[in-house]
């Protein structure tokens, strides 16, 4: 049996116009994503039909969920539970990995 390695760190781009998201992993219970959004840049909140849970590679950013902003940095996470509004701007450039429940 093959298996399949992922290198997390292959292939990061920053870009100044938009966040950058790459679909890693897709099953039916789970689905993982890499965000990379450069400095300043965001994602506007907004509600999903999915639960999240943020976990942060690199940088910085204000994180909004229906709680509040929180500021998160190279490290943290935050788990935004499915229907709830979710966002996220760059302090600085920022890599986040995105665990989404299978959908």
């Amino acid at each position: 049996m093959k298996k399949r390695i992922n290198n997390f760190s292959e292939g990061i781009e920053f870009s100044s116009k938009r966040p950058k998201l790459e679909k890693m992993i897709r099953s039916k219970k789970f689905n993982t994503v890499r965000i990379c959004l450069g400095k300043g840049l965001e994602i506007k909140p907004h509600p999903e039909p999915y639960a999240v849970f943020f976990y942060i590679i690199e940088g910085s950013g204000v994180f909004t969920s229906t709680e509040g902003e929180f500021i998160l940095k190279k490290t943290d996470s935050i788990f935004i539970k499915a229907k709830k509004t979710r966002g996220i701007k760059a302090l600085e450039n920022l890599i986040v990995l995105g665990v989404q429940d299978g959908h």
